[in-house]
C-alpha cells in the first residue's frame, strides 16, 4: 500500500463492552497502528452499535455521519477498528467510495510490511491470503468473467473468481509445505538447546511494553526498540549473563495485541512456540498505561490459545515485569500509580534506567530452582558426558559407587529431568 499522502478516518463500533478510557485507548491504539504503515489519521471517533447491521455493521444515519467526516477532512481511507464481514466491507466501500480496511485486515498490513525474516514473509502472506480467501466475495468486473472449458465437453469453464480461490488454495499449500520444513529445522534448534545446559527466558507482553528495550539492557544487544507498535516482529534470541548459571538464553518476541486475527496466531504459532518451550516466562507489563490491565488480559487469551499453562501446574514459571515505573508518581497520580502491596510473582523496573532490573534477574534465578525434584540416577563410571550434564544442570547431592557404576542422589528441575531423559535416548 502506498501510505506516504493517505489520509485516514478510524471508527470504532462499540458495541457496548468497552469503558470509557478502554474506548479512548483504543482509537488511540489504532491511530498508532495507522501510522505504523504511514497512514495519517485526520480523524477519530467511536460509534454506539447497539444491533449490528448485517450489510454494513453501521446504521444508515452513522454511515451517513462517517461519509461527511470523510469529505470534510478529504480522507481517502476508512479504518474500522473492529472486524468487518466481507460483505459489510464491500457494502462501506461502495457507499463510502473510499477503501475501507478492518482491524485485521491494518494488523496484516503491518505485519506484511515489517517481516523481515524468510520465516515470517511466509507467515504474514499465508495469513493475508487466508484472510483474502473469504474476501473474493468483494468482486470486481473481472471476478465474474468466465474462461473456457477443457477437454472435449467444453462448457462454462470456471469463473474467474473460483480461478482466483484455486490458486489461493495452491499457493497456501505451498506455503504451508515450505513452513513445515522451516518448523522442523526450529524444532531441531530447540530440542539442541533443550539439551544444553542453559535455560532458556522468553519475554512476552503487549506490543510497545518495552520487551524489546528490556531485551538490550540484559543483552548489551541493539534490537529495534521504538516507541511503535509492532516496532519487533520476528524472535532474536540471545545469551545473557544469570548468577547461578554459566550462561542463559533469553527470547524477544512479537507483541501481542487486543483481537490479534486469528489468522496470526495461527501463522506465528510455529514462531511463538518458543514462548512454550522457555523455562520461564517473563510477561513484560507498561505499568504506566491506563489500561494495563486490560492489556494484561489479552496477552494471557493469546498464551492460553498457544497452550501455556497460565494456573502454575507444570508448565513454567510466570513472572510479570511491571515496566515504565519511571513514567508515573510512585505516590499514586490521578489514573496510574503501583500498589503498596504487589504479588510474589511481580518485580517493578525500569528497562530505560535500569531500576529493579537486578531484583528481576534475582526473581528468574530463584524462580529457576523453584519445584526441583531429587531422584536417583545410575551412571556408568565412563559416561563421563552425562556425569558432567548433571553437575552443569542439577545439584548432585550424594554419590555412591557400586562396581562399575556411579549411584547419584540428584536435585533437578522437572525440565532439566526432562532434558536429562532425552540425553539417555
Amino acid at each position: 500500500m502506498d501510505s506516504t499522502t493517505d489520509r485516514a478516518v478510524i471508527v470504532h463500533p462499540d458495541l457496548g463492552s468497552l469503558d470509557q478510557n478502554t474506548l479512548e485507548y483504543r482509537l488511540e491504539e489504532a491511530e498508532g497502528l495507522a501510522l505504523a504503515i504511514g497512514l495519517v489519521a485526520v480523524s477519530k471517533r467511536y460509534f454506539s452499535v447497539r444491533a449490528p447491521k448485517p450489510g454494513t455493521l453501521f446504521g444508515s444515519g452513522q454511515v451517513g455521519q462517517i461519509k461527511t467526516i470523510l469529505a470534510q477532512n478529504d480522507a481517502t481511507i476508512l479504518i474500522v477498528d473492529g472486524t468487518l464481514s466481507a460483505i459489510q466491507q464491500r457494502n462501506l466501500e461502495e457507499e463510502l467510495k473510499v477503501k475501507v480496511i478492518d482491524r485485521t485486515g491494518l494488523i496484516l498490513e503491518i505485519f506484511g510490511a515489517r517481516a523481515a525474516t524468510a520465516e515470517g514473509r511466509l507467515q504474514v502472506e499465508l495469513a493475508h491470503l487466508d484472510y483474502q480467501a473469504g474476501r473474493l466475495v468483494r468482486s470486481w468486473t473481472h471476478l465474474e468473467r468466465q474462461r473456457g472449458g477443457f477437454g472435449f465437453l467444453g462448457g462454462p469453464g470456471e469463473t474467474q473468481i473460483e480461478s482466483d480461490r484455486r490458486m489461493i488454495r495452491d499457493r497456501m499449500a505451498k506455503l504451508r509445505k515450505d513452513l513445515s520444513h522451516l518448523r522442523k529445522t526450529r524444532s531441531l534448534h530447540r530440542s539442541r538447546r533443550q539439551k544444553a545446559p542453559w535455560p532458556v527466558v522468553a519475554l512476552v507482553g503487549y506490543t510497545n511494553a518495552g520487551k524489546s528495550t528490556l531485551f538490550n539492557r540484559l543483552t548489551g544487544a541493539e534490537v529495534f526498540a521504538e516507541d511503535l507498535l509492532f516496532a519487533t516482529l520476528d524472535p532474536t534470541m540471545r545469551e545473557f549473563p544469570l548468577s547461578g548459571y554459566d550462561k542463559a538464553i533469553i527470547s524477544d518476541t512479537v507483541g501481542f495485541v487486543s483481537d490479534l486475527p486469528t489468522q496470526l496466531v495461527a501463522a506465528f504459532r510455529a514462531t511463538l512456540e518458543e514462548v512454550t518451550a522457555a523455562d520461564i516466562i517473563v510477561h513484560v507489563r507498561d505499568i504506566s498505561h491506563v489500561t494495563s490491565d486490560s492489556q494484561a488480559r489479552d496477552v494471557e487469551q493469546i498464551l492460553r490459545e498457544l497452550g501455556v499453562d497460565l494456573e502454575g501446574g507444570e508448565g513454567a514459571p510466570i513472572i510479570e515485569a511491571w515496566n515504565k515505573i519511571d513514567l508515573i508518581d510512585k505516590e499514586g497520580g490521578e489514573h496510574v500509580h503501583i500498589p503498596e502491596v504487589i504479588p510474589d510473582n511481580v518485580v517493578p523496573i525500569s528497562a530505560v534506567t535500569g531500576e529493579g532490573i537486578d531484583e528481576l534477574l534475582q526473581m528468574i534465578s530463584t524462580n529457576l530452582s523453584l519445584n526441583h525434584d531429587t531422584d536417583t540416577v545410575t551412571l556408568s563410571v565412563s559416561d563421563g558426558k552425562r556425569l558432567a550434564w548433571l553437575h552443569e544442570n542439577g545439584r548432585v547431592l550424594e554419590t555412591e559407587q557400586d562396581q562399575d557404576d556411579l549411584v547419584l542422589a540428584v536435585k533437578m528441575s522437572k525440565r532439566n529431568w526432562g532434558r536429562f531423559r532425552q540425553l539417555q535416548m
